[in-house]
């Protein structure tokens, strides 16, 4: 069978899965023979050695599981990171996060250090330590998960960062004593508890996706500390529902400014917040 006639009967498996069956497909075919999109075009009408290892993957990517967990890899601002299981899934939206934490980042000449909690496989860390390698900033990326430590370490060693780079076993801010911290960037589990997942993200980490039973009990927290840390930016991911409950929240704490942004579906995604130099 050529790897045409494989994409065509395998994709039929997925139709109800993904609006794109074929593509995955192809994507599990390039994993299994470690090749490129363009290789895979070009030998379109060869044959294909490994049908019954592409049957497993496929039947597997068709209970819901992740194509993300099985091809270990994901996309994330343009790069492919390692992810493995256990470890929450990098998502489009938190090209956004990163973005707003560069443009702030970028204006600073002096040295900082840069705290991220809950860093997951280190996609914000290591996109920002990337992104201004040429920068005096240190990062100090924590989680709660062993794993997601170790998983963050390999991704920071790919990109050549780890150096710049402290990662942390952690519970929130257990484990961080330091008290000259510029900028905290998180995203963190923010679903309510009652929430009915989606049944592909029922095989992430459950720890990572849920937040309370309102959903926005840790991002309170999260502000909580930044505010007696005297951490002047915090940058967050939230809930789509959450602006309101938020909005109201800074108001108990000395802010200079705060402003929302929109993902890229145009849903509340998550805010900036500056809070004043004399906070109480």
């Amino acid at each position: 069978m050529t790897i045409k006639e494989c994409v065509k009967k395998y994709a039929i498996y997925l139709k109800d899965i993904t609006h794109i069956p074929a593509k995955e497909v192809e994507i599990l075919i390039m994993y299994l023979i470690e090749k490129n999109i363009i290789w895979l075009h070009l030998n379109y009408d060869k044959p294909f050695t490994k049908e019954i290892e592409l049957e497993k993957l496929v039947k597997k990517r068709a209970t819901n599981f992740p194509l993300e967990y099985i091809i270990k890899k994901a996309s994330f601002y343009g790069e492919q990171f390692f992810v493995e299981e256990e470890v929450l899934i990098p998502r489009p939206e938190t090209e956004l996060l990163v973005e707003n934490a560069f443009e702030i980042l970028k204006k600073e000449d002096k040295a900082i250090k840069v705290l991220e909690i809950g860093t997951g496989s280190g996609i914000i860390s290591v996109m920002l330590a990337l992104l201004l390698k040429d920068k005096k900033i240190d990062f100090i990326a924590v989680d709660i998960n062993p794993k997601a430590i170790e998983l963050a370490k390999k991704n920071a060693k790919k990109f050549e960062v780890l150096e710049k780079i402290d990662f942390r076993l952690s519970n929130l801010f257990e484990n961080v004593k330091d008290d000259d911290i510029f900028m905290l960037i998180s995203n963190p589990p923010y679903i309510a508890n009652a929430y009915k997942l989606p049944k592909n993200v029922k095989f992430e980490p459950s720890n990572a996706l849920f937040g309370g039973v309102v959903g926005d009990e840790l991002l309170k927290e999260i502000i909580d500390g930044a505010n007696s840390k005297k951490i002047p930016f915090l940058l967050c991911e939230m809930g789509f529902d959450q602006k309101n409950s938020l909005e109201e929240y800074f108001k108990e704490f000395n802010v200079e400014f705060y402003s929302f942004y929109k993902d890229y579906e145009n849903f509340d995604r998550g805010f900036t917040l500056k809070f004043k130099e004399n906070k109480k």
